[in-house]
């Protein structure tokens, strides 16, 4: 286990998940899940390729619309079909997201990049914002770096600056999907740790990663997805030393030895 007694004592869900199923097309992308994450969680979901990993978090936050099943982030429901709610905009506002691409402004510093979303959305004053950002890009790791455009840094500190970002909102739950994957290997780590953080100090999130070791070490419980099910979930001793389903441990197998 990752975490320690810093973790909240609450057991009301922050996500429920309900039979929810999503398409593209033809394609049954999500099958039937059923998910829910309690405040202070680290839950990371591994699986191969094209599983549907990032298609299920990317429905938490409602940037993905799925067609049946029920879900609930932080007691505010989602509807099926990308119905419009003021509860999708309350979610996106509570909900951080870290994505594979940086997606920062290029033409913005770092610290406007950090400080833009406190202050449209949340209506959070210049300075207000700025002590802020320069607080929480100092928490990871990359404070001197303020005064710099996107372009001026490595691919691991443009992950941190989306990470501060995210964080700059004060989300009750944070996203990360692959949040690693588009990094040259000696920025992972850098990335990582910033994440290993985030889940000492009790942050709840929803991670997708193909870092096994990383998953294994952060994660309070770990979720396999095969073709949009959950095939398989528990601690991170039970998946990776003791799995269950011939197919967990056939992905396993393969991705432990490399």
């Amino acid at each position: 286990m990752s975490n320690d007694n810093t973790k909240s004592q609450s057991t009301d869900p922050i996500v429920k998940m309900d039979k929810l199923n999503k398409h593209f097309g033809t394609l049954h992308v999500l099958k039937d899940v059923d998910l829910d994450v309690t405040p202070g969680e680290v839950v990371v979901i591994i699986g191969a390729s094209g599983s549907g990993k990032s298609t299920l978090i990317r429905c938490i936050n409602g940037l993905e619309e799925f067609q049946s099943g029920s879900l609930e982030v932080d007691g505010k429901e989602l509807l099926p079909h990308g119905k419009a709610t003021k509860a999708l905009q309350t979610i996106r506002t509570e909900v951080g997201m870290v994505f594979q691409q940086f997606n920062l402004f290029p033409h913005m510093t770092v610290l406007d990049n950090v400080t833009l979303a406190p202050m449209k959305v949340r209506g959070a004053s210049r300075d207000e914002a700025e002590k802020t950002a320069e607080r929480l890009l100092e928490r990871v790791g990359i404070a001197d770096q303020a005064r710099k455009h996107p372009t001026q840094l490595s691919g691991g500190q443009q992950q941190r600056v989306a990470l501060a970002r995210a964080l700059a909102m004060e989300p009750r739950l944070m996203l990360f999907d692959e949040p690693t994957s588009a990094l040259d290997p000696e920025m992972i780590g850098e990335v990582l740790d910033a994440m290993r953080e985030l889940a000492r100090e009790g942050m709840t999130m929803v991670i997708v990663t193909h870092e096994m070791t990383f998953a294994r070490e952060v994660a309070d419980r770990v979720i396999y997805i095969h073709s949009g099910e959950i095939v398989e979930q528990g601690s991170p001793d039970d998946v990776f030393d003791n799995p269950q389903n011939e197919r967990t441990q056939s992905f396993l197998a393969r991705v432990l030895t490399h």
